[in-house]
């Protein structure tokens, strides 16, 4: 490994560590988190705070520090190269992952957090706070949860509502569940990252309403880019429908802020309007549907709208793979090809 000045030191001290925070994960998502945490926490602190980052892609740590560097010149941030080193390094760890493996993979799995709060004092390890704002599978998440429980640190499970641009402008709905003593210690990070905080029980519970909640919108996000191509194909102007649905009864976000119409929301910048990039990814859609259908097959709730929408979006990734890592908006495209292959419609 080329040496780099940001490379994380391998003895922290315990001061250091109080007044460190790390971030693991630093994806779409995670990197604009990270930004405004490290930002907001800076300026509370009077620049006395220390951060880490980690990823797993070490280039893509590097490339973070170096652009908040740039804008707080004098900023202590740092790269760890494994969850272990980062956990070591800070008593609070903030993570931001794709998905259920990725997430016992940096707790429980060798080089992991909860291997490295077994290493620390009864006393260091009571001080730890672990955020993890995945959205996941709800027993894997209690299991997780209770491991790092177990050796006295802090848990909450706070997955997040708002996409890529609620990130970026900091006004992030949390969804948490764990302890209710955790979710005290962990609200002031949060508002450093979303607007709304919402406490919803134990272990689990904050990301049983993340699931709940993008089963609505993995819905809606299809019968809107069908309304809009029922629409354009009997002569309405899309700009004329957005504005007919997002006053009318039809309103919701995917319409009126997420529309996947280029052109149909003159006032907004939609991923439509960059070719459905730097949106939530389809491919992560697909798997919080499954997320929900998994959980309701368990508990015998019937999903027919959700099932037939874990369908739609499978098929778009495996027909379009080129959809897989654009905003789940670009259903409409695959509707469009679908339904109207010779179609000029937007």
């Amino acid at each position: 490994m080329r040496p780099t000045p940001y490379l994380l030191r391998a003895v922290v001290s315990a001061a250091q560590r109080k007044n460190s925070v790390s971030f693991i994960g630093l994806g779409r998502m995670g990197s604009e988190m990270a930004y405004n945490l490290f930002s907001r926490t800076l300026v509370e602190s009077n620049g006395a705070a220390r951060f880490v980052v980690c990823d797993a892609r070490e280039e893509t740590s590097h490339a973070f520090v170096k652009n908040f560097s740039a804008q707080f010149p004098g900023a202590q941030v740092q790269v760890a190269t494994t969850p272990a080193e980062a956990l070591l390094a800070s008593r609070t760890v903030v993570t931001m992952l794709p998905s259920s493996p990725h997430v016992r993979n940096v707790y429980v799995e060798e080089e992991g957090i909860v291997p490295a709060l077994r290493s620390l004092s009864a006393e260091d390890a009571r001080s730890t706070l672990c955020i993890d704002s995945t959205t996941l599978d709800v027993e894997v998440a209690r299991n997780v949860a209770a491991a790092v429980q177990n050796t006295g640190a802090a848990m909450v499970d706070a997955p997040v509502s708002g996409g890529v641009s609620g990130a970026k402008a900091g006004t992030l709905s949390f969804l948490v569940g764990g302890p209710e003593q955790a979710y005290k210690l962990a609200h002031p990070y949060l508002l450093h990252m979303g607007k709304n905080i919402i406490y919803c029980g134990d272990s689990g519970a904050g990301l049983v309403a993340k699931i709940c909640n993008n089963l609505i919108l993995g819905v809606q996000q299809i019968v809107v880019g069908e309304a809009m191509l029922l629409g354009q194909k009997l002569g309405l102007d899309p700009k004329v429908l957005a504005s007919v649905i997002n006053s009318s009864t039809g309103a919701c976000w995917s319409s009126a802020v997420n529309n996947p119409v280029p052109g149909s929301l003159p006032d907004k910048s939609p991923p439509c309007e960059r070719d459905y990039e730097g949106g939530f990814a389809t491919s992560l859609m697909l798997k919080d549907m499954g997320l929900a259908t998994d959980l309701a097959e368990s508990t015998g709730i019937p999903l027919p709208m959700g099932h037939a929408a874990e369908k739609i979006y499978a098929d778009v990734v495996s027909e379009d793979p080129e959809l897989a890592n654009k905003d789940f908006s670009s259903v409409y495209r695959y509707l469009r090809v679908a339904a109207y292959p010779k179609s000029s419609l937007a």
